[in-house]
């Protein structure tokens, strides 16, 4: 629908209760929406007969004159139907709601376990204090592990802002893992958050065994030994293991050893049956199961390494693992292509037939740049794991891929996190880098729907102070962004497969531009699987955007994206009726305003509202 055409007289709606003239030709208002005392609205209404819907010609004439006559946007076609098909588009303004329609807020209203409406402390006093426009649109993810695994510290997090906590298998047990997601799940339950939980598999590259200690350092010239072989016994003094059997078949005297994406740097000196010596040559922090690559001559070495599994026999216990815990997401490392992210798809439908576990794609090799679209396509999500990335492209290559892969994520209407060393020198240091502060900023700046910590928040020695800096920086960003009235000129290209979706995916994007237009307070969206809530923050609107869903899991899944904010609330397909219990409960929490102007959309009817708050 042409919203550009109500958008003049629409700017009028603040201090006016009048209907809105709307100057659409080929469309007639419904007279089953006739005005009341209280609120003024016009229903509009395109039919397409049968005969129509299936006629080819018949359509192609029909549609330059309803774009003519303002009743159809460029992007919207009739497509053939075997029934009679009727598009909806309601715009309504109410300078007061009859207040005996409000419901009471009752007792248990306020409390968490009974409540009607479900959301975090945080958000609430956040809305209380600062209003609307106060809130943070980047979400942010953090990596759990012994700095931040008991509950005190889980909540102090969660207070802090963590929208998603991730478990990384490559540490750990699962009875530890599965005491954190625990943990986790009675912080939601108790507290009213809504911390997904993220677990992300291991993969079958290379990488280094276990460490006697939590990390070790590698000083400049120090010899090291990195073998293949088993140990009984604890490790020897700078001695450490390989998972990949034919390591020190591969390696030649002379090769550029490089841990976790070149955090570390060695020099391989000797070769002595299953141990390879190797000289450091740049000094940093080792990690437990970090990744390791190998140069010769300027390239990455990888005939092996890629004939090695996406999921190895370990991932699939794993996964096992997460489905038996009802994880969110499980993040795939090492993705090649997308016939991995179908396999696995179907695998946790066959396991589990209820589950809704949103399945991401790392992008950390050269093989997922290559097949990149058709990851994301196939994919819930994606991660840019920068760290592992960096390894397999020069360094100067991953800011444009990291801009790339955010840009298609965004097109094709797919959550990205981007990760990996974002606080780093925060792991030992109380604050960080101006360097790093400036690539968070460009992060947020892109419009990425979350970062990550992973160290930082792990094994940190300030796991607090690193989420704080996240959060600082995205809210200040985001706010300049807002001030300078950046609106991209990203095109969004059309992502349905049905003609329905087609119409919501519509409605989203006009809603989203009337809400920046009008400078509304915020967005609403009644929904039931997530989907427009989605479309919605893909548009990336200055307003927040309140998502108002059933499901306690799609609340979790939603908190990912951009913008959202995901309340718990059980509403009906009447609007009206879920509008003004949204405001009876809201605004008993003080969380809204008389006179706060929002736009209300839903995926039960296919429709746009703007209404002041009564």
């Amino acid at each position: 629908l042409a919203w550009q055409n109500t958008l003049a007289p629409l700017r009028k709606l603040r201090g006016s209760a009048t209907s809105v003239p709307l100057p659409l030709a080929a469309l007639s208002p419904s007279k089953a929406c006739s005005p009341s005392p209280g609120r003024m609205a016009q229903s509009l209404h395109s039919l397409a007969p049968p005969a129509l819907a299936g006629d080819t010609k018949g359509r192609q004439r029909l549609l330059p004159q309803l774009r003519r006559a303002g009743a159809l946007s460029p992007a919207v076609t009739l497509r053939p139907r075997r029934r009679t098909c009727q598009i909806s588009a309601t715009l309504s303004h109410s300078s007061g709601l009859d207040s005996t329609a409000l419901i009471p807020p009752s007792a248990s209203d306020y409390g968490i376990g009974g409540a009607a409406l479900d959301v975090d402390a945080v958000t609430e006093a956040e809305l209380k204090e600062n209003g609307f426009r106060s809130t943070r649109r980047t979400k942010l993810v953090c990596t759990i592990g012994p700095a931040t695994c008991g509950a005190e510290q889980l909540e102090a997090l969660a207070v802090s802002g963590m929208n998603v906590a991730r478990v990384n298998m490559c540490h750990g047990t699962h009875e530890w893992h599965r005491e954190v997601i625990r943990r986790v799940r009675r912080l939601n339950e108790e507290k009213g958050y809504a911390v997904a939980v993220m677990m992300d598999t291991e993969g079958s590259e290379i990488h280094m065994g276990d460490l006697p200690t939590p990390s070790a350092k590698a000083e400049d010239g120090e010899i090291w030994t990195f073998s293949v072989r088993y140990f009984n016994s604890p490790l020897p003094d700078r001695t450490i293991s390989v998972n990949y059997e034919g390591f020190a078949e591969d390696v030649k005297v002379g090769d550029e050893l490089l841990v976790d994406g070149g955090m570390v740097r060695f020099d391989v000196i000797e070769k002595i049956g299953p141990d390879v010596k190797c000289r450091c040559t740049d000094p940093g922090l080792l990690l437990p199961r970090a990744n390791l690559t190998f140069w010769r001559d300027g390239s990455l070495v990888r005939e092996r390494n890629a004939m090695l599994p996406t999921i190895s026999s370990k991932d699939w216990l794993d996964i096992d693992f997460g489905i038996a815990e009802g994880v969110d997401f499980i993040s795939i490392s090492f993705v090649k292509s997308a016939e991995v992210i179908h396999h696995l798809k179907s695998y946790i439908a066959a396991r589990s037939r209820e589950s809704d576990i949103a399945v991401i794609a790392k992008i950390e090799s050269i093989d997922s740049l290559k097949n990149l679209e058709e990851i994301i396509r196939a994919s819930d999500g994606a991660m840019v794991a920068r760290g592992d990335l960096g390894a397999q492209i020069p360094l100067e290559q991953v800011p444009s891929a990291q801009q790339k892969i955010v840009k298609l994520c965004r097109q094709l209407n797919k959550p990205v996190i981007v990760a990996s060393q974002l606080l780093e020198s925060m792991i030992e240091y109380p604050t960080p880098t101006r360097a790093e502060v400036a690539d968070v900023s460009e992060a947020v700046r892109q419009r990425a729907d979350a970062l990550m910590l992973s160290g930082e928040s792990a094994m940190g020695q300030y796991p607090e102070k690193a989420l704080a800096v996240l959060r600082s920086v995205s809210l200040r960003i985001e706010r300049w962004w807002r001030e300078e009235k950046r609106y991209e000129a990203m095109e969004l290209p059309g992502i349905s497969s049905s003609f329905s979706d087609s119409i919501s995916e519509e409605i989203c994007n006009s809603a989203a531009k009337m809400a920046n237009n009008l400078e509304v307070d915020a967005l609403f969206v009644y929904t039931k699987t997530g989907h427009m809530a989605s479309l919605l923050s893909r548009c990336r609107p200055d307003c927040p955007i309140f998502a108002f869903t059933t499901s306690t899991s799609v609340r979790r899944r939603l908190n990912l994206q951009w913008g959202l904010i995901p309340f718990r609330l059980s509403f009906s397909d009447d609007m009206e009726s879920n509008l003004n219990r949204t405001f009876s409960l809201l605004k008993a929490r003080g969380m809204i305003r008389s006179g706060d102007l929002v736009i209300a959309v839903s995926d039960m009817l296919q429709s746009i509202q703007v209404i002041n708050v009564p």
